[in-house]
This record gives structure tokens, C-alpha cells and sequence, in this order.
């Protein structure tokens, strides 16, 4: 197959989205198909490049001014007429059997999505955050833009799509009136391992930790994962264990739990260390006795599984039913919580810190999970079976149509 990804994020750009729009590149190519990569411009990374197999095109763009909304981090944009014609260009002349976009609100989303809807080429989208707010006023905004123009732009070119958890099944359908037939239950996919070797820093030597209490929260701090119901969690904590240390790990794009936390007195329990080189975030859970930062109600993402995969007690916020098919059990493979009550969230950590053994079962039994069913061989090969089967789907209609 001739496969074009499509995400304004890519590496070197980190993330979550990035990281699985490349690695699934990436397992396309080592297995023998043939793919091509749109992205946004980033940071001075090459305009064009091969990789592993993969040739990548970065198109030129611009960011997104922060302006304190939920998805508040450096968005780049692409859209404008010569990138169109660059897309249309750089398409034709790849002659994509299948095109898999990744963001339905990202623009090269559209733009190839107008690309697939002249040429007829069909079009997988996996949705990998959902536009909302817990601000009112944007929660309002972010509705209306995704029912009255996002709906409108997929229905021109009718994706297929990737939904990972329960949240997406049902966002999908209230806010672009997407049909049970048109989804494909794949979930997140990460490595293990990455995490299977020994640490390449020692993150408490580094940062004076010692063998205190350790939890990390990995991912960027944006309002829809704020950290401020950990904040709020962490007096408790810190009453049991006084010498925790919680350290946060990722761009903070919104810091109202700084704020929370000096309000709390317990600013001096939070080290922020900023965005990491992807290869030193095994590093970071290798030191931790607990990861949490998944806690807005909003699903179980990347971070969290790569957690799970290093052998870390990890919580989040969401239902035993989360992914459909996959079965969580709580204080058995997965430690869920509430997304509102900090008492709950307390209560977890410490039980967690109380009992190393329990700790240590719970996160043997979160890594076995994640092998079972986020790896990265087994999530290609649900994406490649999709593609096998809408190019089924393309071959029997064009046989249908009189000669």
C-alpha cells in the first residue's frame, strides 16, 4: 500500500500524537509499504527528510499565539493557498492509496481531506484529544466551532474513524453526528520497550531527591490537564509522607496549579523540570513510585500507558470501561479515580505509598495490560487491517459502477 500521514505534529516535535503518527510511519514502512508524511514546519527541522523508510515533508507554518485556551500549546498552522497546491502537488505524485490523518481540528487534516474528497481517495482520522474546555465561555465557543464547521468540513470528504476510548465514541457522535459504522476501536499504542533497559540518568542524584517518596506527572500542563486536582490532593500526601516530592515533567501552558499550590503551602513539594527529550522520559518514570497527571476526566493517554509499560503504579481518572473491549479493573491492573474529588485522589496515593508490595503487584499487572494490548505491533496491525478493508470497500464500488 501507498500510505500518506498526515499531522500538523511530528517529531521533533513532542507529544503524544507525534510520537504515534511516527512510530505507526514508521512500523508501515518496516513491514513494506510505501509512506509519506505531511507535517507542519517546526523549529528549524528540515524542510524534507527520509527516515527509517518514511519521507517526511514539513510544510511551512506558523503558531498559534497562546491565548489561555484548553488546548493552549504551540499549534502550528499550515493553511493558505501555496500549501494547498503543495499538498495537491506532493499527493499526486505520491498516489496515496490510503491517507491517515491524525487531529480533526488540525488543518492539514483539512486540507488533505479536501485532496481526498476530489481525487477519491478514502481517509482514516484518528481524533486524539477532543475540543473542549472546563471554562464555560470556551467550552460554548469550542462547541459551536465543531458543530456548525468542523461537522461540515468531515462530512465533505466522510472519515473513517479511529476512536480510543469511550469518550471519543461519544464526542464523535454528539459533535459531528458520526455513526457507529464509521468507527474502528483502536486504541493509543506505545513501545514497551523503550523501557525495558536500564535508566540513562539518575533523575533523584540529579535532582537531590534521595530515597524519598517520588511522584512524577508526565505530559504538558494545558487547562484540560491542569494538575490542580493533584495540588489539591497533595497536603494529604505530604501530612503522611512530608518529604514526597511531585515533579512535573512537560511545557507548562497554563500554570494555575503553581498558583494553587504556594495558596496551599506546598509549592516547595513540586519540582517543574520543563519539556524532556523523549528519550529521557524513561528515565523519569524509572525513578518514580507513582505517575498520575491523567486526572481531568478526560481519558487515559500515551503518557499514562508508557507509565504502565515501565512498571510504574499509575492513576487516572477514568471508568473501568475507558477502552472499549479492554477491561480495567480497578486496584487490580489500574488505579482509578474520581476527576473531581482530591480527598479520593489522596487516599489512592497513599495507599499506593503505604503498601510498596501492593504498589509493586498493581504495576506489574498495568505493564502486563499494556503488552497485551497497546503495543505497537499489535495497534499497526488493526490500522493496517482497516486500511485493507476501505480499500475493499473503494474496489467494490468502482466494480459497481457500469462500465
Amino acid at each position: 500500500m501507498r500510505i500518506a500521514v498526515v499531522n500538523n505534529f511530528f517529531p521533533p516535535r513532542v507529544g503524544g500524537s507525534s510520537h504515534l503518527s511516527a512510530a505507526l510511519a514508521q512500523e508501515y514502512a518496516a513491514r513494506g509499504h510505501e509512506v509519506i508524511v505531511l507535517t507542519a514546519a517546526y523549529r528549524g527541522a528540515p524542510a524534507y527528510e527520509e527516515a527509517d523508510g518514511v519521507r517526511i515533508h514539513r510544510l511551512p507554518a506558523f503558531v498559534m499565539p497562546k491565548l489561555g485556551l484548553s488546548i493552549d500549546f504551540d499549534i502550528t498552522f499550515t493553511t493558505g493557498p501555496r500549501n494547498l497546491r503543495r499538498v495537491f502537488r506532493l499527493l499526486d505524485d505520491f498516489r496515496p492509496d490510503v491517507i491517515h490523518q491524525h487531529g480533526q481540528f488540525l488543518d492539514l487534516s483539512w486540507l488533505t481531506g479536501r485532496y481526498a474528497r476530489k481525487r477519491g481517495v478514502p481517509v482514516l482520522l484518528s481524533v486524539h484529544t477532543r475540543l473542549e474546555s472546563p471554562r464555560a465561555f470556551y467550552a460554548r465557543a469550542f462547541r459551536m466551532i465543531d458543530r456548525v464547521f468542523l461537522r461540515r468540513v468531515l462530512r465533505r470528504y466522510d472519515p473513517r474513524y479511529v476512536i480510543m476510548d469511550e469518550l471519543a465514541a461519544t464526542y464523535c457522535a454528539d459533535r459531528y453526528d458520526a455513526t457507529a459504522d464509521r468507527y474502528d476501536y483502536i486504541p493509543v499504542a506505545v513501545d514497551p520497550t523503550r523501557f525495558e533497559g536500564p535508566p540513562s540518568r539518575d533523575i533523584r542524584a540529579e535532582l537531590g531527591l534521595g530515597d524519598r517518596p517520588l511522584i512524577v506527572s508526565v505530559g504538558h500542563v494545558i487547562p484540560l490537564r491542569d494538575r490542580c486536582l493533584l495540588m489539591d490532593a497533595l497536603p494529604a500526601v505530604l501530612g503522611k509522607y512530608p518529604d514526597t516530592k511531585l515533579v512535573v515533567v512537560g511545557n507548562i501552558y497554563y500554570d494555575a496549579f503553581l498558583a494553587r499550590a504556594r495558596e496551599l503551602g506546598v509549592a516547595d513539594a513540586v519540582v517543574c523540570v520543563g519539556a524532556v527529550p523523549k528519550d529521557d522520559v524513561p528515565s523519569y518514570f524509572a525513578a518514580a513510585d507513582i505517575e498520575v497527571h491523567d486526572l481531568s476526566g478526560g481519558g487515559c493517554g500515551t503518557a499514562s500507558l508508557e507509565a504502565m509499560a515501565a512498571g510504574r503504579a499509575t492513576v487516572v481518572a477514568v471508568r473501568e470501561t475507558n477502552f472499549p473491549g479492554i477491561r480495567l479493573r480497578n486496584w487490580d491492573n489500574a488505579v482509578l479515580v474520581s476527576n473531581h474529588d482530591a480527598d479520593e485522589l489522596a487516599l489512592a496515593l497513599i495507599r499506593l505509598l503505604d503498601d510498596p508490595a501492593e504498589r509493586a503487584a498493581i504495576a506489574a499487572r498495568q505493564r502486563a495490560l499494556v503488552h497485551a494490548e497497546f503495543t505497537l505491533e499489535r495497534v499497526t496491525e488493526q490500522h493496517l487491517e482497516v486500511f485493507e478493508r476501505m480499500l475493499g470497500l473503494v474496489r467494490e464500488e468502482a466494480a459497481d459502477v457500469p462500465g
